[in-house]
């Protein structure tokens, strides 16, 4: 199977030299379609998908930026693709805010990523200083081994499909005054009895935040399936999560940001990851913003769950609806077409 490499020109010609390296190595003895231009994305539905960027030292690309205006214009341009992303800068700033750009914009394109997506490689490269000590070798060495894990994952990626998947839903709202449990409660009758579902409530008062334990701590507990502050978390989400083959986060936007107590989930789940990977579960997330600012949370929850974590992001993982007034949400002009594609996307996702 062929890998399309999405590679814009970049805007000085030192800027994609160490990248070009990179992919050299990542790439080699594979069949590989090179997309450089804007213009030259049509025709990649249902590939394998390399995303390579090359920033230099202003976190921009110009190339790159007729390239993104082409996905989200356009949500049919990577239908049934799967992908991954690298992302090369010359600063220590700007990668990690590139490529979940770049990741929401490939989603909702129809391209699936799978987890752990991004290799990042900072003007220092100090972000590989542990993987480097882990395999005996040097930073560059590190970058480039981490891409060619990234390039077979994404070649290799098949999904999981169930007859009757389980579903887990984490919420920390009210159900008499949010629009987004309102969302939820439409896509779950929709969703019927072709999935097991569990919702777990994560209010004010159950969930008490990571505290940073050492490491080594944090590993002991993880491998007993537990953690030291143990709590809702240990008791209920852990075992939920192990058995679960997707998760929905109900997430509306807080201060342009995941609530606090979903963000501590994201974070306590870090004592269960040191002794696995949930490369096979999936993320789907339902965002309602006041005013604005649902990509920005939508983003958030690929940078945590995705890309750190290791869910595997299905096409259209996320729904983004903007509600203030409780009821509102429910009324948008629409919602009834959205809320039903979003569900059925979910099943065709996860069910055989």
């Amino acid at each position: 199977m062929s890998i399309a490499l999405i590679r814009p020109a970049p805007d000085s010609g030192w800027a994609g030299q160490r990248l070009e390296d990179i992919l050299r190595y990542a790439l080699g003895g594979k069949e590989i379609h090179e997309v450089r231009r804007a213009e030259e994305l049509d025709g990649l539905e249902g590939r394998r998908v390399l995303l390579a960027l090359p920033l230099g030292d202003t976190g921009v690309s110009l190339e790159y930026m007729r390239m993104l205006s082409r996905l989200r214009k356009e949500p049919g341009l990577l239908r049934g693709c799967t992908g991954g992303l690298i992302v090369d800068g010359a600063g220590e700033l700007y990668t990690k805010s590139a490529a979940a750009e770049g990741a929401l914009a490939m989603n909702r394109a129809g391209c699936a990523l799978v987890g752990r997506p991004l290799v990042e490689g900072t003007g220092s490269l100090v972000n590989f200083a542990v993987q480097a000590k882990n395999l005996g070798v040097g930073l560059m060495d590190a970058y480039r081994h981490a891409a060619r894990e990234l390039a077979e994952r994404v070649e290799g990626f098949s999904f999981l499909k169930k007859e009757r998947p389980e579903i887990l839903v984490l919420h920390a709202s009210s159900h008499h005054t949010s629009n987004t449990m309102d969302l939820w409660a439409q896509v779950r009758e929709q969703v019927g009895d072709q999935c097991v579902v569990q919702e777990i409530g994560l209010r004010n008062g159950t969930l008490s935040d990571c505290s940073g334990c050492p490491y080594t701590m944090c590993l002991h507990f993880g491998e007993q399936g537990g953690c030291f502050y143990g709590g809702v978390m240990r008791d209920e989400v852990y075992p939920a999560v192990r058995s679960a083959d997707a998760l929905v986060l109900l997430s509306p936007n807080y201060n342009d940001a995941l609530s606090a107590n979903l963000t501590a989930f994201i974070n306590r789940l870090t004592a269960l990851f040191r002794q696995t990977r949930f490369y096979d579960k999936a993320v789907f997330t339902i965002v309602v913003s006041g005013y604005s600012g649902g990509d920005v949370v939508a983003r958030q929850v690929i940078a945590g769950m995705n890309m750190n974590k290791s869910f595997y992001l299905p096409p259209n993982f996320a729904l983004i609806e903007t509600a203030n007034n409780p009821g509102e949400a429910l009324a948008l002009p629409g919602i009834q077409q959205r809320l039903k594609g979003f569900a059925q996307n979910m099943l065709e996702a996860l069910c055989v």
